[in-house]
């Protein structure tokens, strides 16, 4: 029997599986890995290291990130430009194997015309343009604001590069009907996650959570405005949790007595954090891609309320409490907090969940896909 392989060229090293993009890229891997195909996994690191769990894979090669200045000045996307390696290249010329890009940002592959004759295809995490222009748009004029928009406008002039892949892989039907007008072979599969169940405790909780990676600007400003406007408003205790929460937003914290940090707490700390919650709150003003920390949440967690951009394009709504205005999420954080959470909720969204994100299901999709 053949074996079938495959490279997967990640924009970031996938462990530990602690944030969005790397949540799917990692079990994504894990699952391929699972329904046998025999992955050749080809890193960028600028931080996170080698890491020894990934040995899993058939091969593993890292790359360093160049994030130089000059990496920006370019036409070429710096998320793009700051990830282009001949080592790389090299590496996926010593075989005729399918390749499979993580994002825009590992695209660049698909313009060197050495490998003009292999099967790529593209796993598109955002409609990258729109998901930049809204990191724009949360930051005051400055240095930052003008990098943001000048990227999304090179993201958006970058993208028709998706013509030379084999096929895309859509994380959201809403990025499915984006994709789906523009380019050929588009193909939805749904976000890989760690769980293969719902693992949410009945009962109640004691606190509600809002958690994400603190580094990235949306969560931050996601953040301070649930302090502001929501958890400063109420008695109940609020919990933070994520990595490398900036001194902003810790002085924010400190503030208000009813308002916990949990700064950079690992795998097993989170995991437990969002099944003690009685609510899980989310919130984001990017309606774009899917937001991996709401698997996480329906996953683990009890009660999930999210604002409608959080839902929007994924099917989910109907497993969460949407709210949109600040004085709606207290009013339905203090009904919820008086609730139990029950078996009956769980296996209402177990059903749900598994119709859509079952990991190997959505791997033979990709098997099936790439024609192994």
């Amino acid at each position: 029997m053949a074996e079938n392989h495959l490279h997967i060229i990640a924009f970031d090293v996938p462990y530990p599986a602690n944030y969005g993009g790397v949540i799917d890229v990692f079990y994504r891997v894990k699952a391929l890995t699972e329904v046998g195909v025999k992955v050749h996994l080809h890193c960028f690191e600028y931080g996170r290291g080698e890491q020894e769990v990934l040995n899993r894979c058939h091969e593993v090669k890292y790359y360093k990130r160049d994030t130089s200045f000059a990496k920006q000045l370019s036409l070429t996307p710096f998320i793009v430009n700051s990830r282009c390696s001949e080592t790389l290249v090299q590496d996926l010329l010593k075989d005729d194997y399918p390749i499979l890009c993580e994002g825009l940002h590992t695209t660049a592959v698909l313009s060197d015309k050495r490998l003009k004759n292999r099967k790529i295809y593209v796993r598109a995490h955002n409609v990258e343009h729109d998901y930049y222009m809204g990191l724009g748009d949360s930051e005051k004029w400055g240095w930052k604001w003008l990098f943001y928009h000048a990227e999304a406008w090179k993201l958006r002039r970058y993208e028709p590069v998706l013509r030379k892949a084999a096929g895309i892989f859509t994380i959201s039907q809403k990025d499915t009907d984006y994709f789906s007008e523009r380019y050929k072979n588009v193909i939805f599969v749904p976000g890989f996650n760690s769980a293969d169940s719902v693992c949410s405790e009945t009962g109640r909780g004691e606190f509600v959570l809002y958690h994400g990676n603190l580094s990235v600007k949306e969560n931050e400003t996601a953040a301070k405005w649930l302090i502001e406007n929501v958890f400063s408003k109420l008695r109940t205790h609020c919990v933070i949790a994520g990595l490398n929460p900036s001194d902003k937003l810790r002085k924010s914290i400190e503030k208000h007595l009813n308002v916990t940090l949990v700064a950079n707490p690992d795998d097993a700390e989170m995991i437990d954090l969002l099944r003690q919650a009685q609510v899980n709150i989310l919130v984001t003003n990017q309606p774009t891609g899917l937001k991996l920390k709401l698997l996480n949440a329906l996953y683990n967690g009890r009660f999930c309320l999210v604002n409608e951009d959080m839902v929007k394009g994924t099917s989910l709504e109907s497993l969460c409490v949407v709210a949109d205005e600040p004085e709606q999420m207290i009013v339905e954080i203090k009904r919820l907090m008086k609730e139990d959470f029950t078996e009956d909720d769980i296996e209402e969204r177990d059903v749900q969940m598994s119709q859509l994100y079952d990991n190997e299901a959505n791997a033979r999709k990709i098997v099936e896909a790439i024609g192994f």
